[in-house]
């Protein structure tokens, strides 16, 4: 990745030893932003914002968004530090951008569940992953293994075993990294999910411990995380962030150098409280895509007035194939309550059926028919609006700057001396 500007500047752990110190020394806090790049839209929102803030930025993707076989992006992990370059240029920007992958772990890729793999299977296509990761130049791994497909419902994993999951991949990572030459990356380890069992404090102190012991054993204490996962209060279907619990985990982990870092702040209704509490970063990924379906709504409602006004004009119908892609794929049934399981979408309420297609519309924007429709909808509206796409753009980034705003992130990188 020579000459990549995304690459020469300090790394997550200097990061986060600069924001522990802040901490100490200064009285000052901020909490790192990670954005879910699950569009290319969404990717540009996040280098926009960074250049404007001057604040650094992660970009967490899971493996369904991004992976060896390109995922619902459509991005392999090197077209995606690839476009993620691009995207730095486009606007000008030499700051820190960040490349992530998040849940890396058995079962967390939806197709390896889909597939039933075995233990053995998952884990050696979580590690195939990992290199393709490494090799594209990702900054931070998220170590992931708190999830069993082999245990009944409802099961958790004993500690022990999340353990010695997580030492396995760890181990697999640095070895793959010293292998490919390549400098110190970051790690995350740890899960919000209840499923993963690492939720409460007990449990999360004997985790701790164990990973502490376990690595220095290995011989790879440098290889420690900057980040374990913690439950805050928050999923996707809940927006009160718990201040107290956050404290809780963060004395916790900061001993040992580390930060707890919060998934599904998507719609916090306090996300002035992150900093204040010491949480280290978050992340939002579900709510910027619902920004883009709402801007792509807005621009649809202006491109038909246009064609009543232009019987010329052929509309893109860009809301109904987007709809028909969203139900065709299925993937909005992964977001199903437990009592809605089983019942046909249209016996859904009008607005579960909304949050349904807007939260799903991520898993087939990259879709031939639904790219073809967006770029028929822009076409048309060029004969009002100048950058349709820009639009876009901009209506996400303003629910970025919500959260650079509440995590006290404007002018970051000076306060860390970052950039």
């Amino acid at each position: 990745m020579a000459g990549n500007t995304l690459f020469s500047h300090p790394s997550l752990r200097t990061v986060v030893e600069r924001l522990l110190n802040l901490r100490s020394q200064a009285g000052i806090s901020m909490t790192l932003l990670a954005v879910c790049p699950n569009s290319a839209a969404v990717l540009e929102a996040g280098v926009k914002v960074a250049a404007e803030a001057n604040a650094p930025m992660l970009f967490a993707a899971t493996l369904n968004q991004v992976d060896r076989d390109g995922g619902y992006t459509g991005w392999t992990p090197r077209q995606f530090t690839q476009l993620l370059q691009t995207m730095a240029d486009r606007y000008g920007w030499h700051g820190p951008l960040y490349a992530c992958l998040d849940h890396g772990g058995p079962w967390l890729k939806d197709a390896h569940t889909t597939a039933r793999l075995s233990l053995d299977e998952t884990m050696a296509e979580v590690r195939h992953s990992i290199t393709a990761c490494l090799e594209a130049g990702y900054h931070l791994l998220h170590i992931d293994p708190t999830v069993d497909r082999t245990l009944p419902e409802g099961s958790q994993l004993p500690v022990e075993v999340v353990v010695a999951r997580t030492l396995d991949l760890i181990a697999y990572a640095e070895a793959e990294r010293r292998r490919l030459g390549l400098p110190a990356v970051a790690y995350e380890v740890g899960t919000e999910e209840v499923h993963g069992g690492l939720t409460d404090l007990p449990t999360l102190r004997a985790f701790v411990l164990a990973l502490r012991q376990g690595l220095d054993e290995r011989g790879l204490s440098a290889a420690w995380p900057c980040f374990f996962v913690g439950q805050v209060g928050t999923d996707l279907h809940t927006t009160f962030f718990d201040p107290q619990a956050a404290r809780a985990l963060t004395e916790v982990v900061a001993p040992f150098g580390s930060l707890i870092k919060g998934h599904y702040t998507d719609g916090v209704s306090n996300p002035e409280m992150y900093p204040e509490s010491g949480m280290g970063g978050a992340n939002v990924g579900p709510e910027f895509t619902i920004a883009e379906y709402l801007a792509l709504a807005e621009l649809s409602a202006m491109e038909d007035e246009l064609c009543q006004h232009k019987g010329w004009l052929a509309p893109s119908y860009f809301l109904a194939r987007l709809q028909v892609a969203a139900l065709a794929s299925g993937r909005w049934r992964k977001w199903l309550q437990p009592t809605e399981r089983g019942q046909p979408f249209d016996s859904l309420p009008p607005d579960r059926q909304a949050w349904l297609i807007q939260t799903a519309a991520r898993y087939v924007w990259a879709q031939e028919e639904v790219v073809s429709a967006r770029r028929r909808l822009y076409e048309n509206l060029r004969h009002i609006l100048p950058d349709p796409h820009g639009y876009v753009v901009e209506r996400i980034a303003e629910v970025m700057r919500k959260y650079i705003n509440a995590f006290r992130l404007f002018d970051a990188n000076r306060r860390l001396g970052l950039y």
